[in-house]
């Protein structure tokens, strides 16, 4: 991983309140059989005519820690005053880091994914939170999801997903064994009763 986080951004110029599902959380159907995304929970951190992006919440990224991370990036502290959790964001450039974080706390580049979270690819915000300072909450994936025009549209038709309003507490708190369900819960949904013909909420 290099010096820098910044990725090649998804083209997107969307809002909340554009009418696309920017800010919104992604839950896959029983059915998806892409071993990628199976029983996966995304927020979605842009939604546009051109395409959409995320970030994957509920896949743990194994054999790297925050601390060794600080060391590949040769960021101090090392030990940190503060860590974030580490996921495989998805399976678009898995060198590439990005922070979902609240909006407490920006930087030039963070993009602003709903009114009270936001994103940011730079080295800054890890030596902020490695220090002690910077958002009050936050995660760190390395990757991402992404789709060309129209493609997560089509899949919402084939039924591969549902959409599901983002919270704190799924976002930043939940544990990610139990994440799928406990987004399912939130839409008052059995996963045992879901069929390939339900559409989304």
């Amino acid at each position: 991983m290099g010096r820098r986080l910044s990725p090649r951004r998804a083209k997107s110029s969307v809002s909340p309140g554009d009418g696309w599902l920017t800010g919104q959380l992604l839950v896959a159907m029983p059915q998806m059989q892409d071993p990628r995304f199976a029983r996966s929970v995304i927020c979605l951190c842009a939604h546009s005519a051109d395409g959409a992006m995320g970030l994957v919440l509920n896949k743990p990224l194994p054999n790297l820690s925050f601390d060794e991370l600080l060391k590949q990036l040769s960021l101090d502290p090392v030990p940190p005053q503060r860590r974030i959790r580490l996921l495989a964001g998805g399976p678009v450039e898995g060198g590439r880091g990005f922070v979902l974080h609240t909006a407490d706390w920006e930087t030039e580049g963070s993009l602003r994914v709903t009114g009270d979270v936001a994103l940011t690819a730079s080295v800054d915000i890890l030596k902020a939170i490695a220090g002690g300072g910077g958002p009050r909450q936050g995660l760190l994936a390395l990757g991402y999801a992404g789709w060309g025009p129209g493609q997560l549209e089509s899949e919402f038709q084939q039924n591969a997903w549902l959409s599901v309003p983002p919270d704190h507490g799924l976002l930043f708190d939940a544990d990610p064994d139990g994440l799928w369900r406990q987004a399912l819960a939130k839409l008052h949904v059995d996963p045992a009763l879901l069929s390939a013909a339900a559409g989304h909420a």
